[in-house]
C-alpha cells in the first residue's frame, strides 16, 4: 500500500503543478498546460493522465489519514 500511496502523492503533485502553470500561463498570456505540451501528440495517454491524477487525489482523499505520519498521529493539531 505504501507503493500505491508514493504514486498516488507523486500524481497528485504533479497534477497541482500542473494546474498552477496552466493559471499562471493564462495569467501571463501563454498556454503552460505541460501534460499538454510533453503528451499533446497522444490525446488518449494525455487524458489517461489526467484519470490518474483524479484517481490519485480520490484515493489520497480516502486513504491519507492512514498513510501520514503526522495526520495519523494522536494530538496532532488541526
Amino acid at each position: 500500500m505504501k507503493v500505491l500511496h508514493s504514486i498516488a502523492f507523486v500524481l497528485v503533485i504533479v497534477g497541482g503543478l500542473n494546474w498552477g502553470l496552466i493559471a499562471l500561463g493564462s495569467y501571463l498570456g501563454g498556454s503552460w498546460n505541460i501534460v499538454n505540451l510533453i503528451l499533446g501528440s497522444w490525446p488518449a495517454v494525455e487524458i489517461l493522465v489526467y484519470l490518474l491524477v483524479g484517481v490519485s487525489a480520490i484515493l489520497l482523499v480516502f486513504t491519507h489519514k492512514n498513510d501520514c505520519r503526522y495526520c495519523a498521529t494522536e494530538g496532532a493539531g488541526m
